[in-house]
């Protein structure tokens, strides 16, 4: 009787029952604690930063053919221990990663059976998850249909994301190919155009800090994900949208079982520091397979973004070889209708000719075979095993460098394995990859030896199509400092210093920006194969001092340290190549920056060359010596860049 009274008044009142305590476990310095639960059997974390909630009390589990694994369980136990690994990767952006994290694995039961763990990593600025999904008896395989996985954000965050474009839209049906226009410091509750945001996805917590949504360790055994709003503050993952890839392929993974889910990411700071420097993407995973040769990274230079398919003959590229080589580039991209307008005798007559000159060649093929509507050719030859290897084994033949593959049709895990397919044959052939028209890189860069970056954002490309592009371009480099860069290399293309988008440089879409903005994204703009969008007429039309540090500028990166900025208004960053630094500053903002940097990196009295604009945006060269602090002012739509000699 005393139990049916109990029970009557936990009613009344609005009480709930807790089937296990709720188990807690810290970053190494103790500063970003997670807490795990199964109340009313449904598991959900929460994370703290100090004494700040940011992500309050989310839901967890996944939901397949074999089990609703987001009710009903359990929580048996987290078994908690320190993970210790220094690694070196030289394509992202710090060489030597030391990575400490406690990493707990937490275990659920569902009727008395152990079903999923759900094993955490902690570090001292991000919190990361995955699912390991047991058998079920006999049954060794399964198909996950969904995830609960949740991030129910404070009241007052504001949001800074990407829509995720609706599939078989846009040119020739090729989205999404994330590179959708942000909206910034946006009230939550939305949801894009319908169908969510593309990762990664950037919140700020009011005047307490930042949070970094995102997603990494995603292969051929899985769905890459997208970010869905369930309502005001909570989000959740969404896996790919039925009509991409033409409807080909299911919007669920299907794994052999046991198996652990890719890493859901959050990366949490009191400033954009921790957004900026975090290298958790290639943390929580490693090599899939063993790089057949040392690759050669470092500069390119690329005739489409100002001249266009009609640049894309034999003669034009000879002359981007031999501007590559007077710029010391190891590259030229040759890129769209190249079989049909150069042909495949004289492709191998440049390889031949750019080896002589010490430049590789890049060669551009679109992916498709049956997602989308893109009619450049060459079509395909990547799509298929026996017909893509036939065409590396060829490129190996007369020595090609890399290819960069467009157009792909979705994130379902057809395309997922596509993606991992391309990589591991052209890795047997000696092949750099870069993707355009593509997916997030989703650590990629340590998964896979041969891979090299992706496009993934509204890249150069837009520069040359619309004048609205280029009056944005400062606002938009502003943003993917602290998005769009910070989990994987951008395939940019940019750095033009021709003052129009045409190969005669007197007509067109009209750069805004300053000559010193194009070298401050040089090293804004992380990865290690940049073809920027300079041209041969640059070597004479252009100050003398921008293509000198044009020529030197370095592609890889030991460091990386955040110095200042806001998404949309200006970034101030710095990176470090060896025992060079390499401070660079844009404004977007209608009013010049004026402001004082620290500069720790530099000792007093050290001698460093100032690149900086006046109000007109005329960039010029001065040498100072190191103080304290810098005084600097950037104008609209320029850029300031301090290195030490």
């Amino acid at each position: 009787m005393k139990k049916v009274i109990l029970g009557i008044l936990m009613l009344l009142c609005g009480w709930t029952s807790v089937s296990a305590a709720e188990k807690s476990f810290s970053s190494p310095d103790g500063q970003l604690t997670v807490w795990v639960d199964d109340v009313n059997g449904a598991p959900a974390y929460r994370v703290m930063l100090g004494e700040t909630e940011f992500i309050e009390r989310s839901p967890l589990g996944v939901k397949t053919n074999i089990g609703d694994f987001t009710q009903n369980l359990t929580l048996t136990g987290c078994e908690i221990k320190k993970v210790q690994e220094q690694y070196q990767l030289s394509t992202i952006k710090q060489s030597t990663v030391n990575y400490e994290a406690t990493e707990a694995v937490c275990s659920f039961e569902q009727q008395g059976r152990k079903v999923i763990d759900v094993v955490f990593r902690v570090s001292n600025r991000d919190v990361a998850y995955s699912y390991t999904i047991y058998p079920k008896g006999g049954t060794l395989v399964c198909v996950v249909d969904s995830e609960a996985s949740g991030f129910q954000l404070p009241s007052g965050t504001t949001t800074f994301l990407c829509p995720q474009s609706r599939p078989m839209g846009g040119f020739a049906r090729t989205a999404p190919s994330y590179e959708t226009s942000y909206s910034l410091d946006d009230q939550m509750g939305k949801n894009g155009w319908g169908e969510g945001y593309s990762f990664p996805c950037l919140f700020r917590v009011g005047e307490k800090g930042w949070v970094l949504i995102s997603e990494t360790g995603v292969d051929g055994n899985y769905v890459a994900s997208r970010l869905l709003n369930v309502k005001d503050g909570l989000y959740r993952i969404g896996f790919p949208q039925q009509g991409e890839c033409n409807g080909w392929g299911s919007t669920s993974a299907s794994v052999a079982l046991p198996c652990q889910t890719p890493w859901r990411t959050i990366t949490i700071g009191t400033t954009l520091a921790n957004i900026v420097e975090t290298t958790v993407p290639f943390d929580l995973v490693s090599q899939k397979y063993k790089a057949s040769q040392e690759y050669i990274h470092g500069k390119g230079s690329w005739s489409w973004i100002i001249g266009m398919d009609a640049s894309c003959n034999f003669d034009e590229q000879k002359r981007y070889i031999d501007f590559s080589a007077a710029m010391g580039y190891q590259s030229v991209l040759i890129d769209a209708l190249w079989d049909v307008q150069i042909g495949r005798e004289k492709i191998a007559e440049l390889a031949a000719y750019g080896k002589s000159k010490g430049v590789g060649l890049y060669l551009w093929y679109n992916s498709n075979g049956s997602w989308n509507d893109a009619p450049q050719s060459p079509k395909g030859k990547m799509d298929k095993s026996h017909a893509r290897r036939e065409e590396m084994a060829w490129m190996k033949s007369i020595g090609i460098r890399g290819i960069k593959v467009d157009f792909f049709g979705g994130d379902k895990q057809n395309m997922m394995q596509l993606y991992e397919d391309i990589l591991s044959d052209a890795n047997d052939y000696g092949i750099l990859v870069i993707f355009h028209g593509c997916t997030l890189p989703r650590g990629w860069e340590r998964m896979y030896p041969n891979y090299a970056a992706s496009e993934a954002v509204l890249a150069s490309e837009n520069l040359h199509f619309g004048q609205g592009a280029c009056d944005a371009e400062a606002f938009n480099a502003t943003i993917h400092a602290f998005v769009r860069n910070t989990v994987g290399a951008m395939d940019f293309g940019g750095s033009t210093l021709n003052k129009f988008y045409n190969a005669n440089n007197s007509r067109g879409s009209r750069r805004v920006t300053s000559d010193v903005y194009a070298l401050a994204t040089a090293v804004l703009f992380q990865s290690p194969v940049q073809h920027f969008a300079l041209a041969p007429n640059n070597l004479t039309d252009a100050p003398a001092w921008a293509i000198d540090f044009m020529k030197e500028v370095p592609t890889k990166w030991d460091e990386v340290k955040y110095i200042d900025g806001y998404p949309g208004k200006y970034v101030i960053m710095a990176r470090r190549s060896g025992d060079k630094w390499y401070v660079v500053g844009v404004n977007a903002e209608k009013t010049p920056l004026k402001t004082k940097i620290e500069l720790p990196m530099f000792e007093k009295g050290t001698e460093l060359q100032v690149y900086s604009d006046d109000a007109e945006l005329n960039g010029s060269l001065t040498t100072v010596k190191q103080k304290k602090q810098m005084a600097i002012t950037i104008p609209t739509n320029g850029g300031v860049v301090i290195v030490n000699k």
